[in-house]
């Protein structure tokens, strides 16, 4: 099942599975899929103290929007804050913009994985007839007018996952590190090819795919492992979506030519969020060299 990064199906039956909080969501979005099924579901990893920034993509590429017939929306994953006051502060914001999904497990960096597995839950048992979903997270500016554009000309809406590709990860060893995983986390010395965390897109049966095979792959502290050993438990695997590169990890520096071709760029303020979708807005009908 693993042969190509070296686990075998007998080693993994040694480690202990984690089932995560499976109970009732605790928001969820005033969506009904059935009757007018969005194409392109994005969600956005976030948490508590975010609220600027969950304004600030409300009103800029995260804004419900169609898009040569197609709609696009986005919801907003996060966990339990530790304070009753912060819960009912979410609570609030919830009825009032109805995009947040949430449900009961503490909102730390290493439950990034409950969380992306709780959006997968969500699109598996109350959108399934939507056609892509991505996820990212909240410091990224995203352009879902050129996402759209490239996803339309794969006509291609299932098996499909891609996003920054990383086909050579190790795990690192090091305990200082924010990414150290232990021997006993992960005995092998080589991740399965996946993509990066901060944003990748897969079409919607891939969504229900992951969800029903998460329940029995050992569990992960990395997101971006976890769901590559689930990709490569599903035989999935991951593909470029352009001939360049259009997912950055990295921070892009703005300018409208380079934002119009491009899909994310990383460690985006909220105020930059703001100034930059206006400048890409104000320049849409100019030509680039």
């Amino acid at each position: 099942m693993f042969k190509s990064i070296g686990i075998c199906s007998v080693c993994l039956k040694d480690m202990p599975i984690f089932q995560p909080n499976r109970r009732i969501f605790l928001e969820m979005p005033d969506i009904d899929c059935r009757k007018n099924p969005p194409f392109l579901i994005i969600l956005v990893t976030s948490c508590r103290d975010q609220i600027k920034t969950r304004m600030a993509i409300r009103e800029t590429w995260g804004k419900e929007r169609v898009v040569t017939d197609k709609r696009i929306v986005t919801f907003f994953l996060l966990g339990s804050p530790s304070h009753y006051q912060d819960g009912f502060t979410i609570m609030m914001e919830s009825l009032l913009y109805k995009d947040i999904i949430q449900k009961d497990f503490l909102d730390t960096f290493y439950n990034l994985t409950l969380k992306t597995l709780m959006g997968l839950e969500w699109v598996h048992t109350f959108c399934p007839q939507s056609s892509f979903v991505m996820k990212t997270d909240s410091d990224m500016f995203v352009n879902p007018l050129y996402l759209m554009e490239l996803l339309l000309k794969r006509n291609r809406t299932t098996r499909f996952f891609t996003g920054a590709l990383t086909m050579q990860a190790h795990p690192v060893r090091d305990p200082r590190s924010k990414w150290y995983v232990s021997k006993e986390e992960y005995p092998w010395n080589k991740y399965p090819p996946c993509c990066s965390g901060a944003a990748y897109v897969f079409s919607t049966d891939v969504a229900s795919r992951m969800h029903i095979i998460s329940k029995k792959i050992p569990f992960f502290k990395l997101e971006n492992i976890f769901v590559g050993l689930c990709l490569s438990h599903l035989r999935i695997k991951m593909e470029a979506l352009h001939s360049e590169p259009v997912f950055f990890v990295g921070r892009i520096e703005f300018s409208p030519c380079r934002y119009r071709r491009l899909v994310t760029s990383h460690f985006i303020t909220s105020v930059e969020m703001l100034l930059f979708w206006h400048g890409l807005e104000k320049s849409i009908d100019e030509e680039c060299p």
